[in-house]
């Protein structure tokens, strides 16, 4: 038997991703001090809408969106079914906040937020996280973000952290350059609060044997609820210090260029792998709102190899990998001695 979710759960749902949604689009504005956000309402033909809210152009970020979406339909697509067939052939909701940041100066990273809930008949489900991909990484930035996120899952459970941060290496992970798209952060899917708190498709990964470790946890709705709650309110607590740090930092049109170079991987991530585009577009949803993830500028360059013992040669070979950020001491050792670490 399914746990039944309670009984204003869409409705509930709804009003902490629209709160989150005003919460970030407001702390955003205090940290770039120029940009607006101007919003977007939107109509679905099949059932439901959503707010999309886009700065560009603004002192700290060449362009940042946040997006709210409610929407439903009679059959969820395959891509949905494959993971739980369970939910074929019920009429779907789904509800979620999403976001993706910009910034103009290099040494700022890109950063992404997801938080969503899905129904489907008697099936029901959490999802989301947050992530950051740097161009010019700092250890001290990278616990920063990580830490955050792991207080907020402690919060709820202690040991799930230790299974949404290699979750998250495996999802952010370009298959086709085998690399990681950034340093991760926190990701979950399909949580319910049945069996073992992993759900992705990589059985002998580490997010799987982190999840056998700790075994099945004992998560009901209004813990998995206050999960997106405690993770979202964390984002602005895990970014806007990173932000600070490096905004005022000087950078070099070699610099810009590399940058717009790594955005290229973003856009291949996005537009190949990720799982969030690609329901959007099954599921006929407004273009501008999901492909709003994308940069604005990006550039590709055949064959790019960074020079060795750089800046960005150590973006290439250390940050484009998964890593033990917080217990590593040679990692911790090797960024000291190459002034990455703060």
């Amino acid at each position: 038997m399914f746990k039944k979710p309670p009984t204003d759960s869409r409705e509930k749902t709804k009003n902490l991703l629209l709160n989150l949604q005003d919460k970030i689009c407001e702390g955003l504005e205090n940290s770039d001090g120029k940009g607006k956000f101007l919003e977007e309402s939107w109509e679905r033909e099949e059932g439901g809408g959503g707010r999309s809210r886009v700065l560009k152009d603004g002192a700290i970020f060449e362009q940042a969106g946040v997006n709210f979406s409610e929407v439903q339909g009679k059959e969820l697509p395959q891509s949905i079914i494959s993971q739980r067939p369970e939910a074929k052939g019920h009429e779907w909701f789904a509800t979620g906040t999403s976001i993706v940041l910009h910034p103009k100066n290099p040494y700022v990273p890109t950063v992404h937020l997801n938080y969503r809930y899905f129904e489907a008949g008697p099936v029901w489900w959490f999802g989301g996280g947050a992530d950051l991909t740097p161009y010019y990484p700092y250890l001290a930035d990278v616990r920063h973000f990580h830490n955050e996120h792991k207080k907020a899952c402690e919060k709820v459970d202690k040991n799930i952290y230790k299974v949404f941060k290699p979750w998250c290496d495996e999802y952010f992970f370009l298959k086709h350059r085998n690399e990681s798209r950034g340093i991760g952060g926190i990701f979950y899917d399909y949580q319910d609060g049945f069996g073992s708190v992993y759900k992705g498709n990589k059985k002998n990964g580490k997010a799987s044997q982190a999840s056998q470790n700790i075994g099945k946890t004992n998560l009901n709705w209004d813990d998995l609820f206050s999960l997106a709650e405690n993770c979202g309110s964390a984002f602005l607590s895990a970014y806007q210090p990173i932000i600070e740090k490096r905004v005022g930092k000087t950078f070099t049109t070699a610099e810009r260029e590399f940058q717009l170079y790594r955005r290229g991987r973003y856009v291949e991530f996005n537009l190949v792998w990720d799982r969030g585009t690609i329901f959007g577009l099954q599921t006929n949803g407004r273009t501008e709102s999901i492909l709003m993830s994308l940069p604005p500028l990006a550039r590709w360059e055949y064959g790019y190899e960074a020079k060795k013992d750089t800046r960005e040669y150590f973006l290439t070979s250390i940050f484009t990998k998964p890593q033990d950020w917080e217990n590593d001491k040679k990692l911790e050792l090797f960024c000291l001695e190459n002034n990455i670490f703060d």
